[in-house]
């Protein structure tokens, strides 16, 4: 029987329980891909970060969901650095993680951390009832890329929404995803989102920094600014400043750690 050492931390939030959770676990070398996602299963958090160190600073990364290994996720990107920073002793003032996505970097920012990422671009689709449906709300637009977007007009209506998430599921049977992200101009922000993934097993994400690098530039080019606030408005809730600079986009958030725990098996 191994132990290792994990870490769980809220992100995108500068208080305990708000944000979005990660547990986070740097190994030595890589496990099964098997073993892999039955601990992101046990930890049953939207995802779970593995990390495996390459020199210092820089890091080979891989994310799961309690079902499945996904391509790029924000928050616990953002969890992983914070984790290496405060509680493993990283020394690099910026960090460069290898990806399915691509290389993504984190340094330390003031009090918090900016992230650099990709930006994703979205082409719009006929309103679609099936996103009704799914939503309980008809949105003014409807768009596509990494996610489905669908658009409100209101901050009200994003917070008023009651998915039907088997409906939400459903829609990658219709569409070309079932990962859908709700959006519309903030009351104090410049834009809130909620975002729910049920097909991935994540009902409704409390902060999905993933999504950013699409609501980012789509709100850009709306807004006409480059720099921009935001906050996700589900029950914990996280906010972010997201600024567009031509094909990446930088997000600038904090994280506290909540948990230090140890797995054996």
């Amino acid at each position: 029987m191994t132990v290792y050492a994990y870490y769980q931390v809220d992100a995108f939030t500068d208080e305990p329980f708000r944000g979005n959770p990660a547990a986070v676990m740097q190994l030595d070398a890589w496990l099964p891909d098997g073993v892999l996602a039955q601990i992101a299963a046990e930890h049953n958090l939207a995802e779970t970060a593995f990390l495996v160190r390459r020199a210092p600073g820089h890091y080979d990364l891989r994310w799961f969901t309690p079902t499945v290994e996904v391509p790029l996720c924000g928050h616990a990107t953002l969890a992983s650095a914070h984790t290496l920073f405060t509680e493993l002793g990283e020394a690099m003032d910026r960090l460069t993680f290898e990806t399915q996505s691509g290389p993504l970097y984190v340094e330390r920012h003031g009090s918090g951390y900016r992230m650099d990422l990709p930006a994703s671009t979205v082409r719009p689709l006929p309103l679609d009832d099936k996103v009704t449906l799914a939503l309980g709300q008809a949105p003014t637009e409807l768009w596509v890329g990494q996610f489905l977007l669908a658009v409100f007009e209101s901050e009200a209506a994003i917070r008023a929404l009651t998915p039907d998430l088997a409906a939400v599921e459903a829609l990658g049977q219709h569409l070309e995803t079932a990962e859908l992200c709700a959006a519309a101009p903030g009351d104090t922000v410049d834009f809130v989102s909620r975002f729910f993934a049920p097909s991935i097993g994540i009902p409704e994400d409390p902060f999905t920094g993933g999504a950013h690098t699409m609501l980012t530039p789509f709100w850009a080019e709306r807004l006409g600014r480059t720099e921009l606030t935001a906050h996700q408005a589900s029950a914990r809730g996280g906010d972010a400043v997201c600024h567009l600079s031509g094909d990446r986009v930088f997000l600038f958030g904090n994280a506290v750690t909540t948990i230090r725990g140890q797995m054996a098996f």
